[in-house]
């Protein structure tokens, strides 16, 4: 069996996203010999196909560069996530150039056989078939050992050994919440077991609460002692309860995650945050590009129940505006989207006889229409009676995004109220602090990081700095490659138009024969030669494209 094709790295790289994961290095047998985590995955995976990387390699390094012929990353909720996963798959393929993780070593867990008359927590690196409640794995293994200490002194609840209390712990002050053990009964010491159990679990948002309360009263007391006392302890506890994604492996080997993404869940949390009398179904996310002032464009995403509808997206190239100005290109972008949304509804409203009837820009005068174009629209998708299938005019979202702060807001709500969409929800998403900002509202919202509902808004918002970022970079390509016909003898700014408009690009252009160069207005056969000589000799210039 012929070995795959290898894989172009700069290429593969520009859809790897700066958060953290997995990569997995693969052969040309498609073998995995290498798995590592990291903080930021395009920064990571970048460094391995840097020329300077393989002259300042070890061996053993060189030996590993050589050999990576494909590679294929995962992401994960957070580091220790990833520290997580990441052993895992090194001891599942064990891989020829990991050192860590290939032993039968594994990540610490918590047990609780409730069988036991009086259960006690033991920490164990080996899930059984038994009955037993087991918590993990967990990542910081001296985190977790903190946490266990903290949970004898609140709970008062027994933690390694076996069997019932000994008379020494029977007496020991460390159990006393509020009675001694010797003071209750197994029935009762089940209750501190069930209380412990919850705050392993991650339902301890109250408790952890109280204890940073605790800790800024102790800096105000100007106790830095017991303060930075109760932050470490904060973060171990975090650390240990922050709740973890589970992941498992399909029939291709391919890696799901199975609890940090609910769609549903995610959405009616989004909707109770927002206000918005339930989850929003579509969502619309818009993102500008601006590199650079040679192509500034724009980028729309849209959601349907959480998920990516791909076929939904649209991207814009800036008109109006000079230089780099993102208050007044998000102000273009709204403007051109919703108007021809609009004039959507006003085309259909002149085809439903059941609806008042105003001309094709009687959608954007409202004055013609008590209805407002959502009315309008959403009276139009019940009778089902559009005549082309692909119309956007059922599509005004139920929330729309702008990746910025309250300047992109602003200007965003300016063009939705000129087009008479006053009560359309929009929020912006402002990266830097994740705080979003609302119309009316002077202070931003912000959700704690666990939150899905902050998860679901920078889900969208990522696809929405994605997809506008490959459209900057397929106009750069393009732009790099017209510019040789600059240097092209014989060719003026008319002819090279002339050329652009009918091959499309210059990757088109290179592959068309002199004679069908010459058929093209304003070129000689002479001349055409020419324009194919110097392309054939310029070819490794030119970027690949379609």
């Amino acid at each position: 069996m012929p070995a795959p094709e290898k894989a172009d790295p700069k290429i593969k790289l520009r859809d790897v996203p700066h958060k953290p994961g997995v990569y997995l290095m693969r052969d040309r047998f498609h073998r995995v010999i290498y798995v590592g985590k990291a903080r930021d995955l395009r920064k990571r995976v970048s460094q391995y196909f840097m020329p300077s990387r393989a002259m300042r390699a070890d061996i053993k390094t060189r030996a590993l560069l050589d050999a990576i012929w494909d590679f294929e990353w995962h992401l994960a909720g957070s580091e220790p996530e990833a520290l997580l996963l990441e052993g895992r798959l090194i001891k599942e393929f064990r891989p020829r150039y990991n050192v860590s993780f290939r032993d039968d070593k594994r990540f610490l867990m918590v047990k609780v056989d409730m069988a036991d008359e009086w259960p006690r927590f033991r920490l164990s690196r080996f899930k059984k078939d038994d009955q037993a409640r087991y918590f993990g794995p967990f990542a910081h293994s001296g985190a977790l050992r903190q946490t266990m200490a903290f949970m004898r002194k609140k709970f008062g609840i027994l933690t390694f050994g076996r069997g019932t209390p000994s008379a020494r712990e029977l007496k020991s002050s460390t159990y006393q919440v509020p009675m001694k053990l010797a003071d209750i009964s197994a029935a009762q010491y089940r209750e501190r077991i069930d209380s412990a159990c919850e705050f392993l679990a991650g339902q301890s948002k109250e408790l952890l609460q109280n204890l940073e309360d605790e800790m800024k009263k102790a800096a105000t007391a100007l106790d830095f002692e017991r303060a930075a006392e109760m932050r470490n302890m904060l973060d171990d506890l975090r650390k240990t309860t922050k709740p973890m994604a589970r992941y498992n492996r399909d029939q291709r080997h391919r890696l799901g995650v199975t609890s940090t993404i609910n769609p549903v869940a995610d959405l009616a949390a989004l909707g109770e945050e927002l206000s918005l009398g339930g989850p929003p179904r579509r969502m619309e996310c818009f993102d500008i590009s601006n590199i650079s002032t040679t192509h500034i464009v724009a980028s729309m995403v849209c959601f349907v129940h959480g998920k990516p509808a791909n076929q939904l997206y649209r991207r814009f190239r800036i008109r109006t505006v000079k230089g780099q100005d993102d208050f007044a290109s998000m102000a273009e972008v709204v403007r051109r989207r919703y108007a021809r949304v609009l004039r959507e509804i006003a085309d259909c409203r002149s085809q439903i006889s059941d609806l008042p009837h105003g001309g094709a820009d009687s959608a954007i005068d409202l004055s013609v229409s008590q209805e407002s174009p959502r009315e309008i629209a959403r009276r139009i998708t019940q009778l089902g009676e559009i005549r082309n299938p692909n119309s956007e005019i059922s599509n005004l979202p139920d929330l729309v995004i702008v990746d910025g702060g309250k300047g992109q807001l602003s200007s965003a709500c300016r063009e939705l109220q000129r087009l008479g969409l006053h009560d359309l929800p929009i929020i912006g998403l402002a990266k830097e602090f994740e705080e979003i900002h609302r119309p009316g509202h002077p202070a931003p919202l912000i959700l704690p990081h666990e939150s899905g509902a902050l998860k679901m808004l920078q889900r969208i918002r990522d696809e929405a700095h994605r997809f506008a970022n490959g459209y900057h970079q397929l106009l750069m390509k393009r732009r790099i490659a017209e510019s040789l016909l600059d240097d092209c003898p014989g060719v003026s700014d008319p002819r090279k138009k002339l050329l652009l408009q009918k091959f499309g690009s210059v990757a088109r252009l290179r592959r068309a024969s002199v004679e069908d160069i010459a058929a093209t207005e304003g070129i000689s056969r002479k001349l055409a030669e020419q324009i194919a000589t110097f392309l054939a000799e310029r070819a490794e210039k030119i970027p690949p494209s379609s």
